[in-house]
């Protein structure tokens, strides 16, 4: 893993997950190919807590309808990072 991919999942990780907020979040990899058994880079992550992560990987389906698509959520979590870096610019 580079420098820069460890400074992005950490800024992943400090969002709390992305559907509800809980702070105890997981980085999820969006999952690609037939079975999802791989896993993409890791620049494609959103945060999780648990209770999405597990729905996301038991029925992707519901959880997209209920939650977005892993791409949207994936949208989000830049736009959340890019929140946190604008208001954190100047700060001491």
């Amino acid at each position: 893993m580079t420098k820069l991919e460890r400074q992005h999942l950490d800024a992943v990780a400090s969002l709390g997950c992305i559907v509800c907020g809980n702070p105890e979040a997981q980085i999820h990899h969006r999952i690609s190919g037939r079975y999802s058994q791989r896993r993409v880079n890791h620049f494609e992550t959103m945060p999780l807590c648990r209770e999405h992560h597990d729905l996301l990987h038991k029925n992707a389906e519901r959880f997209e309808e209920e939650h977005g698509t892993e791409w949207e959520l994936i949208g989000k979590t830049y736009a959340r990072i890019m929140e946190v870096r604008a208001n954190t610019v100047g700060d001491p």
